[in-house]
């Protein structure tokens, strides 16, 4: 066995940072967690046009509809085998805003045959998008969005791109600082920068054999569909 995100990527994992390449290697076979703290130096989001579907999302822990500076955030990354008995790692991100904090909730799955990642955005699995991972020639890793798809019930259907995004995430490890960089950008191809965030952060791993997931970083409903 190994990382659903090695698999992926395949030979190219070796291009990545050491640093990221274990970050990366989280998984039931490593049985080990990740959990990364640290500040987004901003938090960001566009034009007034977009608070109401941001505000909408947090009702189910996706995106932000908050903006800040120098935000301390926390990000789980807990491996465990879901209700189907697939490998899931969670992406709890935390974001302690003034007045309340915020999370961002998504959980991955490996696609059945093994070519791309699935990730569940929300409390709910009701998002699913498509992931696609690339090594980049400095060690980083670049994450693109492929096609988002909306499912409940019977319903499974393609999310248009009137209403859907494009989202790009960039992970890298400053080896003078000793942190990870982040970097996410969100954008929608008719109404152009809808919501992102970057800063850096410290890792710290931790044995999850007979531990489990801490309460609350599931989702409430768990989607069959891969």
């Amino acid at each position: 066995m190994t990382s659903m995100f090695r698999t992926v990527l395949g030979p190219d994992f070796e291009r990545l940072h050491p640093q990221l390449q274990r970050r990366f290697s989280v998984g039931l076979a490593s049985g080990e967690a990740c959990t990364g703290r640290g500040v987004m130096d901003r938090i960001w989001h566009g034009g007034a046009f977009v608070k109401p579907f941001l505000s909408l999302g947090t009702t189910r822990n996706i995106l932000v509809p908050r903006e800040g500076r120098n935000i301390p955030f926390k990000i789980e990354n807990v491996p465990y085998a879901d209700t189907f008995g697939r490998e899931t790692v969670t992406f709890v991100r935390t974001f302690d805003l003034p007045g309340r904090a915020r999370r961002f909730d998504a959980q991955m799955v490996l696609s059945p045959k093994g070519d791309r990642i699935l990730d569940y955005l929300g409390t709910h699995q009701h998002l699913a998008s498509e992931l696609h991972f690339r090594a980049e020639p400095d060690g980083s890793l670049l994450i693109r969005s492929g096609e988002h798809r909306f499912r409940e019930g019977p319903v499974d259907v393609r999310v248009p791109e009137l209403v859907g995004a494009d989202a790009e995430v960039r992970e890298s490890y400053d080896d003078h600082t000793g942190r990870f960089r982040i970097q996410v950008r969100v954008v929608n191809r008719y109404f152009g920068p809808l919501f992102g965030y970057q800063g850096s952060f410290e890792a710290s791993y931790t044995g999850i054999r007979g531990g489990g997931v801490r309460r609350g970083l599931r989702p409430v409903r768990e989607e069959p569909r891969a």
